[in-house]
């Protein structure tokens, strides 16, 4: 099954969800309705601009796990701002949507994981300097996409090859 009809799917069964007697679980499908929409309308969006069909695994669960990250990445930066303007109340929604999109993610290495393929990446590229980390993070990007925080991971590189 391709990510985009998973999430397809998803959709439908947050639908049948809100129509639940239980107030507190139909404002959570609501919720959580509203987020998987706003992703496949993101993912239209992709396809649309870019005249392609996202539906087969393949191809189109690499480009759909780059929107998910990247939705993920304007709901963290959101839940920082909201935070630092004291809005708790916008920060939990923004931490409910932020938790329905990191369920299509792949499972995420552990920081030991990380740490092996940053070695390993290191090794193959030759990289002896800051000056090198360009050719560590482009052996690594494709890798790790999706399955790693690339933030920590840049991190992690700059003090391997800074030490």
């Amino acid at each position: 099954m391709s990510l985009k009809a998973r999430i397809t799917d998803d959709m439908k069964a947050a639908m049948r969800g809100r129509a639940t007697p239980d107030e507190a679980q139909r404002a959570k499908e609501t919720a959580r309705l509203g987020t998987i929409r706003l992703l496949l309308a993101a993912i239209k969006q992709k396809e649309v601009d870019e005249r392609i069909e996202l539906d087969d695994p393949v191809l189109g669960d690499p480009i759909i796990g780059g929107i998910v990250e990247k939705l993920i990445k304007q709901r963290k930066d959101s839940i920082s701002q909201f935070q630092a303007a004291g809005r708790d109340d916008l920060v939990a929604a923004e931490q409910a949507e932020l938790a329905a999109l990191q369920a299509y993610l792949p499972e995420q290495l552990s920081a030991a994981e990380v740490e092996v393929a940053v070695a390993a990446a290191i090794a193959e590229s030759g990289a002896a300097s800051a000056r090198d980390m360009g050719k560590v993070m482009a052996l690594l990007k494709p890798r790790l996409a999706g399955r790693a925080d690339m933030g920590q991971v840049s991190a992690l590189i700059k003090t391997r090859l800074a030490g």
